[in-house]
């Protein structure tokens, strides 16, 4: 892996002799890997490493192979690194899917293996998000100390200025995707990570069908939730979605395990050939 010297400022594009150029992915596929709009069947890994107190920042990018791209990293790093547990390591990862149960327990294990390493993953989809088994590996990593969030516009930015080949006078990622998306995700990613449809499926007595939304128990929706949507607002151009989100969860009382379950389950059914198996 080479190394890039600090961030990468805007400019009218990258001159030829760029020596990040050939780790750089170009545009089309940062859009069709990273919209969280789409439900592309590969994934792709953009990761940063830094050491210690070094300003140096290793960056480079990974596709699915036969295998799933974090196992591919954590072999790769295995091979070119030797850490010395003085030394520490800080790894970001910028994933267009969440890790699968498996690759849960792998960087689980990476870890502990590394315990001078740690581990930051931004994601702009959560993989097979209604399956128990990714749900609790996503748990068990933030359990580990693992740093899970979803990828919002300054994520975006900062992978179409530092990982694409971006075109000349493009500096500036686009297009923008709407707010609304991202924090439909992060809301079902916080659901995952405090239990919620979990703890409502094991009080109904019984595992989940993972093929349907489930009906968990009316319950309420935790204040600091509210406050989230509703902070959508600060977006203007969805200030109108959020009021009406809003809206719908006080007048119905309806869970917000519920509500963002049934919300992906049928974005998902319209594109279910398109979604990755695991």
């Amino acid at each position: 892996m080479a190394s890039d010297e600090g961030e990468m400022g805007g400019g009218p594009g990258l001159p030829a002799g760029d020596p990040t150029l050939r780790r750089r992915i170009e545009p089309w596929e940062f859009e069709a890997f990273f919209d969280p709009r789409e439900l592309r069947k590969e994934a792709c890994l953009l990761y940063e490493i830094k050491w210690g107190t070094s300003h140096k920042i290793w960056r480079n990018s990974g596709k699915n192979t036969t295998k799933h791209v974090e196992v591919n990293f954590i072999e790769k790093f295995a091979s070119e690194r030797h850490l010395r547990s003085s030394i520490s390591c800080s790894v970001i990862w910028f994933m267009s899917w969440s890790p699968c149960w498996e690759c849960c327990r792998a960087i689980r294990e990476f870890l502990r293996q590394q315990p001078s390493v740690t581990l930051v993953i931004y994601v702009a989809r959560l993989y097979h998000h209604m399956d128990q088994q990714n749900r609790q590996g996503l748990r068990d990593l933030v359990s580990s100390g693992v740093i899970i969030q979803i990828m919002r516009a300054p994520e975006h930015d900062h992978c179409w200025r530092n990982f694409v080949n971006y075109p000349p006078g493009k500096d500036v990622h686009w297009p923008r995707y709407l707010p609304l998306w991202m924090e439909l995700y992060a809301l079902e990613l916080h659901c995952i990570i405090l239990g919620f449809r979990d703890q409502a499926s094991a009080a109904a007595g019984g595992q989940p069908d993972l093929q349907r939304p489930s009906s968990p128990p009316q319950r309420a929706v935790p204040p600091e939730i509210f406050c989230t949507i509703f902070n959508l607002s600060v977006f203007r151009q969805d200030i109108l979605s959020a009021k009406c989100i809003l809206t719908t969860l006080c007048v119905c009382f309806i869970s917000l395990p519920r509500f963002t379950t049934n919300f992906f389950y049928f974005k998902q059914e319209e594109a279910r050939e398109e979604y990755l198996e695991c």
